[in-house]
């Protein structure tokens, strides 16, 4: 890195970058299976306003940039670069404003969802944009997050109302507004949702928000194979049901989770959980149907989580799903993929995905979102073991190629990062060019999050 542009950096900033090795560890990759890369220096901005000069100034050097969140993603979205910095949003964590009235609020980027919704609980609102992990809000916007609830509520496409993005020259600009609807120019809010880091630094989120339900209830079904599994979840959702959650974990995941989150009453068999959110009489008449699909597919009996205590540990376990596997040893690692199809593919995409696992003596846990149709493979290996990568790389080809085959995508919510870049080319061939295009023109020096998506 330039010595000018460290004395510059050193001059804005003062003690809040960092060269220390383990500050440049702590900051060098994600919860993704690749090695940590330290970038040269940290650096910790209070404003956007410091973002803008420290991005006009390794604008000027042609230094990269990674911007790091909380750091849950999963496909190398934010490992470092050696050549560059990475700029941490850590400081970036509060709620500027809530405005329960109109059902939105506007947060800085480093703001998790569980942060927010502790605001949030007594105001009658939440956000519902549920992905596991406590992500920070920008990171979500950022690789265009979802997870349990997006059958309902939808995903952070549907959530997200403007944002405040700092460009690679270090221009700060603004898109969006706080009304719930728009057709004033292009949606360049849904242009940098995705966008992973690569077109802008996300710095504030404008979010739509959700009326707490008068009325939840969550339930256990477990079933004796994994077609049956699916294919409940399927009908559901052909039937028109109204369900907020319908999230499957294989025996496999099932084995893992009753053993770390200590669930009790449950088999080590294909398992759906349920919530409903609405008013009593609604909910009734939509557990009423789910019940009866269920029990149509070979379901047990319904397993309910009569309070909040209850339902908060189902729903924990699920959520701990990606620890519970890396839990399995201490020299594994994890590779973790996730793909979607249309929901009346789904049976056959997942039956697909298991026989492979199987014939390829693969230990993956599986778990999904089955009600909007992605699902996800956390494929534990070990990485001093010769060939065993190849392997995992090989099913994860094959179980691409049969999602589109299936006119489905390569992923639903964990985004490209390093990992997926090549299943990109697979699926938009002729998008690349222009995507590559609008980056050449946001980021003509190509600083931000080089080498990611796509490589220039």
């Amino acid at each position: 890195m330039d010595s000018e542009l460290i004395q510059k950096l050193s001059n804005l900033l003062g003690d809040r970058i960092s060269f220390s090795e383990s500050v440049r560890n702590n900051h060098s990759k994600g919860e993704d299976a690749y090695d940590p890369v330290l970038p040269e220096a940290v650096v910790f901005p209070n404003s956007n306003e410091e973002i803008s000069k420290i991005l006009k100034e390794c604008n000027k050097f042609k230094t990269p940039v990674t911007a790091y969140g909380t750091g849950t993603s999963l496909e190398g979205h934010v490992v470092g670069n050696n050549n560059g910095i990475t700029l941490s949003l850590e400081n970036l964590n509060k709620i500027i404003s809530i405005n329960s009235d109109d059902f939105d609020c506007r947060v800085q980027a480093n703001v998790t969802r569980e942060q927010l919704n502790e605001s949030l609980k007594d105001k009658g609102v939440f956000f519902p944009i549920d992905p596991g992990a406590n992500a920070a809000l920008g990171g979500m916007a950022a690789c265009s997050a979802s997870g349990t609830m997006a059958v309902m509520y939808g995903t952070m496409r549907t959530a997200v109302l403007g944002l405040t993005i700092v460009m690679a020259n270090g221009e700060i600009i603004k898109t969006g507004t706080r009304a719930k609807k728009t057709s004033a120019g292009y949606n360049l809010t849904n242009l940098f949702v995705g966008s992973e880091g690569t077109l802008g630094i996300i710095t504030e989120i404008q979010l739509r928000l959700s009326p707490i339900p008068e009325n939840i209830m969550s339930a256990v079904c477990q079933f004796q194979n994994l077609d049956s599994a699916v294919l409940t979840a399927q009908e559901i959702i052909q039937y028109g049901a109204s369900v907020a959650r319908i999230e499957l974990l294989n025996k496999d995941q099932m084995d893992i989770s009753i053993k770390y989150s200590n669930l009790e009453n449950m088999d080590s068999l294909p398992t759906l959980f349920y919530e409903f959110h609405g008013s009593e009489s609604t909910n009734k008449e939509s557990i009423s149907v789910v019940e009866e699909i269920s029990k149509n597919n070979g379901g047990s009996e319904f397993s309910w989580a009569s309070t909040t205590e209850d339902r908060n540990k189902i729903w924990k376990a699920r959520h701990n799903v990606y620890y519970s596997v890396k839990a399995q040893g201490d020299d594994i690692r994890v590779y973790a993929t996730d793909v979607c199809v249309p929901i009346s593919k789904l049976v056959e995409c997942i039956q697909f995905a298991e026989n492979e696992i199987q014939n390829n003596g693969l230990k993956a846990p599986m778990v999904g979102h089955v009600g909007d149709g992605n699902f996800h493979v956390t494929i534990v290996y070990d990485p001093n073991k010769e060939n065993e990568y190849k392997y995992i790389r090989e099913f994860s080809n094959k179980l691409v190629d049969k999602a589109l085959e299936l006119e489905g995508t390569i992923t639903g919510e964990h985004g490209i990062g390093l990992q997926k870049k090549d299943y990109l080319i697979k699926q938009h061939p002729d998008n690349i060019p222009l995507m590559k295009m609008i980056k050449k023109n946001f980021d003509p020096n190509n600083i931000l999050n080089p080498g990611k998506i796509f490589d220039l």
